[in-house]
């Protein structure tokens, strides 16, 4: 089970392939805020409700300082294949080996359909411009999880 993390902590530092199989890094976000969302599989129901809405609000939430990175552990073929079946504007990172969800404590136990299970956790870091955690978001809901996000942030 990984740790989680919490406000004030440093944010792990990543470079995933994105759909594209270019290099994203959270260092290539320095001075700004960034959303690194996690979610567990490409093409499914939820994950692409949570895509979608984190799509809708893209240019409100850039207004307001944030990038967004959603991390999940498909190839980038797969990816690809979600961004334009979607039409996705969201940078979408690959993390196969499930490192980085480690290191966020996005990967672990979970309840499933009332079955503990081993799996990704649907979870939302908001990192500051500094690189530190400022909230740290475990077992969120797939559907209305990003307006929430925005009203929270006063966004």
């Amino acid at each position: 089970m990984s740790e989680r993390l919490k406000p004030g902590d440093t944010a792990p530092a990543f470079t995933l392939p994105d759909a594209d199989g270019r290099p994203v890094s959270l260092a290539g976000h320095a001075g700004r805020k960034v959303i690194v969302y996690f979610y567990p599989a490409a093409l499914t129901p939820g994950c692409t409700k949570q895509a979608c809405d984190f799509t809708d609000n893209l240019a409100l939430l850039a207004g307001a300082g944030y990038d967004v990175i959603g991390v999940s552990p498909d190839k980038p073929e797969k990816l690809a294949k979600f961004r334009s079946a979607e039409e996705l504007t969201v940078t979408l990172v690959s993390d196969p080996d499930k490192e980085v969800m480690v290191a966020y404590g996005a990967f672990g136990e979970k309840k499933l359909y009332g079955k503990t299970v081993t799996g990704v956790i649907r979870s939302t870091v908001v990192v500051d411009e500094s690189g530190k955690v400022e909230r740290a978001l475990y077992n969120v809901k797939a559907t209305g999880h990003v307006a929430k996000l925005i009203k929270d942030l006063g966004v």
